[in-house]
């Protein structure tokens, strides 16, 4: 079994903690691939469009876009982590997943994440969890994962662990460690389903690939479409 982690921080603090928390069920049995924002990928999308008009290979950035999008597609389970800032994701997962537009359903998905698992783990000093989760998962649904489990905590207290009050430490080690007995109990040997929201969002969007692909059979996206034969019959959830 592999696993890709993104941290949304490089700091080891409470998010660290709650994610370690999670991949101690996983340790013994699964290769584990992370990685930490922005140390791996340091630089905004600067809006460009390189990416959706000559290729992923013309971002500024895809020496290090290219091993993360590598590492998303090999693995058998997605871990994303991040503090709430701001009642969202930290800038570092926000320009990461920016740089990862290409891969959205309109344009350029990979069809191994119509299959995937995902987990979002995200935790507020006082509020903006949820919104912070949502940020993630609008990305993860959108390449097309349809299995994505969350979990979410306010600390109200402390940002350092030892400060936190028991109660509420014994709490969210409680949540997570559920969380991750509930997916260690998956057969990954056995492809996600693909939901009904994902395939109505794929048909809508070969709906209007078909008509560019008419206006200009030379479009990326549509090229790419049409070179999975999702244009045709084939299905990204299907063998």
């Amino acid at each position: 079994m592999k696993i890709t982690v993104i941290n949304a921080t490089e700091i080891k603090g409470i998010t660290f903690r709650a994610k370690e928390m999670f991949l101690e069920q996983f340790k013994d049995s699964a290769e584990i691939t992370e990685f930490y924002l922005p140390k791996d990928c340091p630089s905004f999308c600067i809006g460009c469009k390189s990416c959706f008009l000559r290729g992923e290979d013309k971002c500024k950035d895809f020496e290090y876009i290219q091993k993360i999008d590598k590492a998303l597609k090999e693995a058998d389970l997605i871990v994303m982590a991040s503090p709430a800032y701001v009642f969202h994701t930290t800038g570092a997962m926000k320009a990461m997943l920016d740089h990862l537009a290409y891969r959205w359903m309109p344009h350029r998905p990979s069809k191994e994440m119509f299959t995937k698992r995902a987990v979002v783990i995200t935790q507020a000093l006082g509020a903006g969890e949820k919104s912070a989760a949502k940020d993630i998962k609008d990305s993860l649904s959108w390449w097309g994962i349809s299995e994505i489990y969350s979990t979410s905590f306010k600390l109200m207290s402390d940002v350092v662990w030892d400060k936190i009050p028991e109660k509420k430490q014994i709490a969210i080690e409680s949540n997570i460690k559920k969380l991750a007995t509930k997916v260690s109990k998956i057969d990954f040997a056995k492809p996600a389903k693909t939901n009904l929201l994902a395939k109505l969002k794929f048909f809508m969007v070969r709906m209007m690939q078909t008509g560019l692909g008419k206006d200009n059979p030379e479009y990326l996206d549509f090229k790419y479409w049409k070179e999975q034969g999702w244009i045709d019959k084939v299905r990204p959830w299907k063998k």
